[in-house]
């Protein structure tokens, strides 16, 4: 397999086409390049579909040991499970290469455009790299603002919390809502990735948000609602998969290169984490917050209960006292008319 893979190195590189993100034994890596035509790529897909046989072949060999070895027992449906690995095998390669020649330079080039001095607002002459450097950290809002909602729609059409969250609603029994689960892991990966563009931009260590984050995250798993805690942890662990990743990745090191003065190795990743550690505490103050309105309903329909009844009990007082007074009415009237009689 290696001598195949280097074969298919080789053919590469005189079209300037390389392998990086593809783990090839024994190899130096270098960047793919996106500027070659449509040769390059399917070059890069042979190149890529090797690569992931080879990755995938050891999860293979577990299933069928442990199948045959420890567990003594025949592959049910064999044909099927080779059908299923295969389209692992092509998905992942599709997937692999797409994020080469479409996602990350999508991203670099979304970060390049919306920190270039021209689209901030300055004159053209201070294009420097000091200039740019300079410039105060209130001028990015259109990064903040893209940061979000790059982090929020592709949490929403994250394949992984979708499941989750079918699951979730399924288990509970409806009491938590699917929607709202995925609404709130959103908002908090969309908070949690403009943080930590911000962080970018001003050049602050990483430590500094993570460790005041975790410790929030340690005083709410205390406070919230047990049941909700176990998913909240998962729901920071799904969130940062095939859709979300590439992107918020792409951003984060196309940030670290445009902004002078940053480290794409120390500044550039970092976003994976903020995007871990904020749906955490977005769901579990979407727990707490749901606790809070149950309390408030219900604290309102005991007060509502007490009114009623103190109503009740004065409307049943006023009924007793009119019929007290009927009577004694009637009393006197009786009283009258037998003393008129001769």
């Amino acid at each position: 397999m290696d001598l195949i893979l280097r074969s298919i190195h080789w053919l590469c590189s005189p079209s300037g086409l390389t392998a990086t993100l593809y783990d090839v034994p024994e190899q130096t890596e270098t960047p793919i390049t996106t500027t070659g035509g449509f040769s390059e790529m399917v070059w890069a897909l042979v190149y890529c579909l090797f690569s992931t046989i080879w990755n995938v072949l050891p999860i293979a060999v577990v299933v069928i040991v442990f199948q045959l070895l420890v567990l003594r027992r025949p592959l049910q449906n064999l044909p099927r499970l080779i059908w299923g690995f295969c389209f692992v095998i092509l998905g992942l390669t599709f997937f692999l290469v797409g994020l080469e020649f479409a996602l990350f330079p999508l991203g670099e080039e979304m970060a390049r455009q919306l920190t270039s001095p021209e689209f901030l607002g300055l004159p053209t002459m201070l294009g420097s790299t000091a200039v740019v450097e300079s410039i105060p950290w209130q001028r990015f809002y259109w990064t903040y603002l893209f940061a979000f909602f790059i982090g929020f729609s592709t949490t929403v059409a994250e394949p992984s919390l979708i499941a989750v969250a079918m699951k979730a609603e399924e288990v509970s029994g409806g009491a938590v809502k699917a929607r709202g689960l995925r609404m709130a892991v959103a908002l908090g990966v969309g908070v949690g990735i403009t943080l930590g563009t911000f962080r970018i931009v001003v050049g602050q260590p990483l430590a500094a948000y993570i460790i005041p984050g975790y410790i929030f995250v340690m005083i709410q798993t205390y406070l919230a609602p047990r049941a909700i805690v176990p998913l909240a942890y998962d729901s920071g662990g799904v969130t940062t998969s095939t859709v979300t990743v590439p992107l918020v990745t792409a951003l984060g090191l196309g940030l670290s290169t445009q902004i002078p003065g940053r480290n794409p190795l120390l500044d550039g990743f970092g976003l994976i984490a903020f995007a871990s550690l904020f749906p955490i505490i977005s769901v579990l103050g979407y727990a707490q917050a749901g606790q809070w309105l149950e309390r408030r309903r219900q604290a309102k329909m005991k007060r509502d209960e007490i009114s009623n009844s103190t109503l009740d009990s004065e409307n049943t007082a006023k009924t007793h006292a009119d019929v007290s007074t009927s009577t004694t009415s009637i009393q006197q009237e009786t009283i009258t008319i037998s003393k008129e009689r001769p």
